[in-house]
């Protein structure tokens, strides 16, 4: 057996800075510690930051005022970042406020508001109920978000009016290509952001590569995570024996036999332990 990494894998800038804040907040800053919902989508490494004094506390619950925040708290924002309501209430409630966002997600949001405030209508390409999309849109008015292509052509758009479009971080490349070319071809009145973050499209041509010369690839990442989910896409294009597994024990051994070329990639999210774990057990039960 062979195990291939994919050339490009695991945490990215954002994912990096926003757990490198956690760490630093943690030795740093006394009194009570939150993380705005999970500062990354990976379970495991939400655990760690739990160990390490940080409990987390949901935007739905800030909304409703049920949570349990007071004033000096301190309150980090997740790497996907978080609407313009929540960040008011924790101004209002004074709390110490650490931004962890992205900076690609960052961008984005500012692009969105200087388009708007130009005049344009803004066409946002995205998971509607991703953290990351319904922060972004939040400071926009009357966003009209579309899942993927077959939505827009479902939509009305005018050809009298200016759109701006702009693209969740972690959109399918080649998706995004494809809704490009439909908009060029129909809507001349279309401006297009390319926004989608380099990390994201380099581990999807890494990993469509890996999943050219091999004979099962292995994805890493949390169920939740959109990047991750996006990777096991693009695998299974090329590779129908792709899988998307979360950590170790969700490794099924009986997927693999000897002489197999194995591939693996993983999410941005996933930390290069669980990734470690994972090859591990692989190596502990073949001749690798």
């Amino acid at each position: 057996m062979e195990i291939i990494r994919a050339e490009k894998m695991g945490f990215c800038f954002g994912v990096k800075k926003a757990v490198e804040t956690c760490y630093k907040v943690a030795k740093t800053t006394n009194g009570k510690k939150y993380i705005l919902g999970m500062v990354v989508h990976n379970k495991d490494v939400v655990k760690e930051m739990e160990n390490i004094g940080f409990k987390v506390v949901e935007e739905k619950d800030i909304l409703q005022e049920k949570d349990n925040l007071e004033k000096g708290d301190t309150v980090i924002i997740r790497a996907h970042g978080t609407t313009y309501e929540v960040i008011k209430k924790l101004r209002d409630k004074e709390v110490n406020l650490y931004d962890a966002t992205c900076v690609f997600v960052d961008r984005i949001k500012e692009i969105l508001i200087e388009r708007q405030e130009e005049g344009d209508e803004i066409i946002f390409i995205g998971d509607k109920n991703h953290p990351e999309v319904k922060g972004i849109v939040s400071f926009g008015k009357n966003i009209n978000v579309f899942k993927n292509l077959e939505e827009l052509k479902g939509s009305s758009l005018n050809t009298s009016k200016n759109y701006s479009v702009l693209t969740q971080t972690t959109l399918n490349k080649e998706k995004f290509l494809e809704i490009k070319e439909y908009l060029q071809k129909h809507y001349s009145n279309a401006q297009i952001f390319d926004r989608i973050c380099g990390a994201t499209s380099e581990r999807q041509d890494a990993t469509k590569k890996l999943a050219k010369i091999t004979d099962i690839v292995i994805v890493i990442g949390d169920l939740n995570s959109s990047n991750s989910k996006k990777l096991l896409e693009v695998a299974l294009a090329s590779n129908p024996n792709s899988y998307l597994i979360q950590n170790e024990n969700e490794l099924d051994l009986s997927i693999f036999h000897e002489n197999m070329r194995v591939g693996i990639t993983a999410g941005a999210s996933t930390p290069e332990e669980i990734i470690k774990k994972i090859e591990n057990k692989i190596r502990g039960n073949f001749n690798v």
